[in-house]
């Protein structure tokens, strides 16, 4: 486990005041910065007795590692990381309206794509991500920023085998469906309404083949242009609302 989270942009930030205060060590923001978001940050820092240290744009961007951090860059304790030990509480957990939800990413490597679907994810109501532990993008500090607040409030799941994760699923009585331009069955020809978990493939590779397997079922997403596929956050976002509006 990492020594501390360093979280940064001002949403990322807001989320993590919001939710957890209590892990947030220390704020670092740009000097000279005045305006109202800005503020509400400081005035969340103040009441939760978090020292706030002012510094020049210069010393953030350096901070940051010249991701765009508009200002602002929490210091937080770290949270313990969620296994494959901890599936069935997180699939059996009571809860009210719809059934579990999962997104099942196989391989994502680029972090903007892992924090616009973990966006969506939390958006969706998705009950937990889950990806694998090797090769594969974790919750880095862009990853955080870009999920705009979720990577705080959606749980992921790190595994070290995504094919025996897909069986353990189907044990807790998930229906597990994979994306794949080869399937004949469409998308909106599947029932998402009970415990599903939607598997997606990486960038370009889509799917590794033990995963696509591993499947009850894969299904295509329809293509009427000249392109062979969908960015894989675009695809999480299609496949989820339809699991969405099939529940109504």
């Amino acid at each position: 486990m990492a020594a501390h989270d360093e979280v940064f942009g001002l949403r990322a930030v807001e989320a993590l005041l919001r939710q957890s205060p209590g892990r947030v060590e220390s704020l670092r923001v740009q000097s000279g910065r005045v305006d109202a978001r800005m503020q509400a940050i400081l005035d969340q820092a103040d009441r939760a007795g978090i020292p706030v240290t002012r510094l020049p744009r210069r010393d953030l961007d350096a901070q940051a590692g010249g991701a765009t951090h508009q200002g602002v860059i929490a210091r937080a304790q770290p949270v313990a990381s969620l296994g494959e030990k901890d599936l069935p509480d997180v699939v059996m957990a009571p809860r009210e309206g719809a059934p579990v939800l999962l997104l099942v990413l196989d391989g994502v490597t680029d972090p903007h794509n892992l924090g616009a679907c973990l966006r969506t994810a939390d958006a969706a109501g998705v009950t937990a991500v889950i990806a694998p532990r090797d090769r594969a993008v974790g919750l880095t500090p862009v990853v955080r920023k870009v999920a705009c607040g979720a990577a705080e409030s959606v749980p992921f799941i790190q595994v070290t085998n995504l094919a025996r994760t897909l069986d353990l699923l189907k044990d807790l009585g998930v229906w597990t469906v994979g994306t794949t331009g080869e399937a004949d069955t469409g998308l909106y020809d599947a029932d998402l309404t009970g415990p599903t978990a939607l598997v997606l493939g990486a960038e370009g590779k889509g799917m590794r083949r033990l995963t696509a397997e591993r499947c009850d079922a894969l299904v295509c997403l329809p293509m009427r242009g000249q392109v062979e596929s969908l960015n894989v956050s675009v695809a999480a976002g299609v496949c989820l609302y339809e699991a969405v509006r099939q529940r109504g």
